[in-house]
């Protein structure tokens, strides 16, 4: 049985309760918000494992509460899904952008739900003790133990998301990969993400690692590489 402790924020009684009893029956401990403002005091009160939130909330709307969230040192880890009915291209890039880890749009599957969740609590699990060797290549370093990026010496706060990113191209200097390959290795074959998304990620990346982020090149036609040390 699950132990993680969910947050739900979502503000129709209704969708909360399903939610809600799902996720209870599949063995997790649920917190619940109905308003933006006490989503995001519950998240940094109740150490939420994960967070479910709605888009549309009364007094501070999803993507602001998500910004928030990713902006505090003592919450930039918490993963978040975004469940909400405006499911276009440009809503699931924009809460990307805002640092989530997935985005569920209404009407949903309890099963794909929980699906979700699990594929994400995995993500965010502590790395294998085999596979916390610090990586170097050029001026930067990689600690998967620790999930910290130093740029000469620096830390750089990156999201889950760009951090397993980086890590992933930084592996395999020189190497090609498609935008859906990226996704798969980063996110599991089930995410939905676009490739204008990855693009998203990459950009966002190469602006928090600074002049270092001339090292993830762009092939064009084909995806992304890191250069060869």
């Amino acid at each position: 049985m699950s132990h993680e402790k969910i947050l739900i924020v979502e503000d129709e009684e209704d969708v909360l309760e399903l939610v809600r009893y799902n996720l209870e029956k599949d063995g997790y401990l649920t917190d619940c918000a109905t308003t933006g403002r006490a989503g995001l005091g519950k998240s940094k009160t109740g150490v939420p494992d994960l967070v479910l939130l709605d888009l549309m909330l009364p007094e501070i709307d999803g993507l602001e509460v998500c910004r928030l969230i990713k902006a505090d040192p003592e919450t930039a880890a918490i993963p978040v899904i975004m469940l909400t009915a405006k499911g276009t291209e440009a809503d699931i890039v924009t809460g990307l952008e805002m640092g989530a880890d997935d985005y569920i749009t209404k009407p949903f599957s309890p099963r794909v739900l929980l699906a979700r969740v699990k594929a994400v609590l995995r993500r965010h699990d502590v790395p294998d003790q085999t596979d916390t060797t610090p990586l170097r290549i050029h001026d930067i370093e990689i600690d998967p133990g620790r999930h910290r990026v130093l740029v000469r010496g620096k830390q750089v706060k990156l999201t889950s998301t760009e951090f397993n990113l980086l890590r992933f191209l930084a592996a395999r200097p020189g190497w090609v990969f498609t935008r859906y390959q990226i996704v798969d290795a980063i996110h599991g074959n089930d995410y939905p993400v676009t490739d204008r998304s990855i693009d998203v990620q990459v950009v966002g990346l190469r602006r928090k690692l600074g002049t270092a982020g001339k090292y993830i090149e762009t092939v064009r036609g084909v995806g992304y590489r890191f250069e060869e040390a």
